[in-house]
């Protein structure tokens, strides 16, 4: 079953991995939300990977359900994962990818930057995403993927959720919202940090995230998601004992329009 995936989720983002895999000549079995995992274990048990490409608010039910013959062969792709997402289910060394591609409903596929991904099935996306003309890259380290999980998060989080404060495009955000920008990524860091129990090079990170700033400014700061986004780094700064000052004063502000 080595030419096997099994996609979980067949939304946006699913959908063009499996456009990928189908075109680099992998046989992809589907699973959708209705659909009984252990079902489709028992007929495919060993794929050559079990990519799990739900929504952040799906994850965690997901992977708690998902089949232990499974486990050792896991794809990630969600914003906002960190190791301890994998660690809390067992699951010891996932293929995980940070995807820097927009995909919307009606419009092709759009790349910021080249993806990168690490893990035992790194080559197997990286093929699947060129041979649709979306450019990734292999990550050898497991440092260093955190940290480009660390620095999507921080364009992630730091646009949606200055974004509903002041709209825009990332662009605009940091020629005339600079201050606001900054003191959000600040806020993102500490939490970042403290939920990875590590420290980082803050400066570099902001070069990253200014990097993606710069390969696509007209891209809009605050998705529909925003809103869910800055709850939930609301709840895990208060279980980390965070102050968040710039994210308590988007919250307040925007609570009351």
């Amino acid at each position: 079953m080595e030419n096997t995936i099994v996609l979980i989720g067949l939304g946006q983002l699913g959908r063009v991995f499996a456009g990928g895999l189908l075109r680099a000549g992998h046989t992809v079995v589907p699973v959708n939300r209705c659909d009984d995992m252990n079902r489709v274990a028992a007929r495919w048990p060993q794929p050559a990977l079990a990519l799990v490409a739900v929504a952040e608010a799906d994850l965690h039910p997901v992977l708690e359900a998902l089949p232990a013959v499974w486990k050792d062969r896991v794809g990630l792709l969600q914003n906002e994962l960190l190791p301890r997402d994998w660690e809390l289910h067992a699951i010891v060394r996932p293929t995980v990818i940070a995807v820097w591609f927009e995909k919307k409903k009606g419009i092709d596929a759009k790349p910021l930057l080249p993806s990168p991904v690490h893990g035992p099935q790194a080559p197997l996306l990286i093929q699947a995403l060129t041979s649709i003309d979306l450019p990734a890259r292999v990550v050898e380290d497991a440092e260093q993927m955190l940290w480009e999980l660390v620095r999507k998060n921080l364009y992630i989080l730091t646009t949606n959720l200055a974004g509903l404060q002041v709209g825009g495009t990332v662009g605009d955000l940091w020629d005339r919202h600079r201050p606001l920008a900054e003191a959000v990524a600040r806020d993102v860091l500490d939490l970042q940090e403290a939920l990875t129990g590590r420290r980082f090079d803050r400066v570099a990170l902001m070069q990253g995230m200014l990097e993606a700033f710069a390969a696509d400014p007209q891209h809009a700061c605050a998705g529909r998601t925003a809103a869910a986004r800055l709850e939930r780094a609301l709840k895990q700064a208060d279980a980390f004992g965070l102050t968040v000052p710039t994210l308590r004063q988007i919250r307040s502000r925007t609570s009351k329009a």
